[in-house]
């Protein structure tokens, strides 16, 4: 068995701690609150990841480190700089790669099917701030001072995830209309948590995937008017009614609302056809996207779930 050590006990943290765990890794999950799964593999422990020097403790002797933080959306510029120096520090000095989950931010507005390859040409601040993340990443892994990955999706289906997306199904599933910020038939790619953990995995653990990024293959694009149609078919309930929420109303919502605030500088992502390309990473690792279908029932189910607890 060898060690893995994730940082982050969120929805693609614990995707990844099951995986391995399933896999006869050992695990050791280190989040601020000692979280993640249940399970005899998984070591939870409570921790400060920006730490350096604890966290280098923790990675001594695992084959890989996984940074699958998450930092809250309106404080990117404030967190993940001394979380990702710690990570690269600790991956360094332990001998880990370092496997980072990126997103699409990086690219910024695009005119076509985004590919490893495209410019990382963001002009936003969230967009600034994981580009200084991978660059600095990589131009310390090109000094042969450590191995480094990353492995990029776009918005997440599966259990557990936040995003603008999976915050329109409860609407859905309780039959009423759902008011969206963005245009509703455009293009748009929606990528399983359960295959981020596959594909930052394999790229932890393939030397043919260390020194560059990879997109984790993710089903063909739809629409929104599309993916909550086809949640509606899949729960049994009636077509949902949907109604687009104007760029105005989002700005005057960040008035108040700090993720609404966030919103403005993504906008661009649900205003245009927003498509990834994942040939890259289906090829070299073999792994072939989860039905979009099944990535919604899951996370319809887990959505059903958390209702029934309260």
């Amino acid at each position: 068995m060898s060690l893995h050590v994730i940082v982050g006990a969120g929805p693609v943290g614990t995707a990844t701690a099951r995986l391995l765990a399933e896999r006869g890794e050992r695990v050791r999950v280190v989040s601020r609150r000692g979280a993640g799964p249940e399970h005899p593999a998984v070591e939870r422990v409570a921790a400060d990841a920006t730490d350096a020097h604890r966290l280098t403790t923790l990675t001594t002797g695992a084959v890989a480190l996984y940074n699958c933080a998450n930092p809250a959306y309106h404080r990117w510029p404030i967190d993940w700089p001394p979380l990702a120096t710690a990570l690269l520090t600790a991956a360094e000095h332990s001998g880990a790669v370092l496997a980072t989950v990126g997103n699409l931010y990086g690219y910024g507005p695009v005119d076509g099917p985004m590919t490893e390859t495209t410019r990382l040409a963001a002009t936003g601040t969230k967009g600034r701030v994981r580009n200084r993340m991978w660059t600095d990443a990589l131009a310390a892994h090109e000094a042969g001072r450590v191995r480094v990955t990353e492995v990029r999706g776009s918005d997440y289906l599966g259990a557990g995830t936040t995003s603008l997306t999976t915050m329109m199904l409860p609407s859905v599933l309780a039959g009423r209309r759902v008011v969206v910020p963005a245009d509703l038939d455009v293009p748009h790619t929606f990528t399983y948590v359960g295959d981020v953990a596959r594909t930052v995995v394999a790229a932890a653990t393939d030397e043919r995937a260390w020194g560059r990024a990879w997109h984790v293959p993710s089903p063909p694009a739809v629409t929104v008017r599309e993916l909550t149609t086809r949640a509606a078919a899949l729960a049994g309930v009636r077509a949902p009614r949907l109604t687009r929420l104007p760029y105005a109303a989002v700005w005057l919502g960040g008035l108040v609302n700090p993720f609404a605030r966030e919103l403005r500088e993504t906008a661009y992502q649900f205003d245009r056809p927003y498509v990834m390309d994942s040939t890259a990473a289906e090829r070299t690792f073999g792994i072939t996207p989860t039905p979009l279908d099944e990535a919604l029932a899951e996370t319809l189910g887990a959505l059903r779930a958390s209702v029934v607890k309260r």
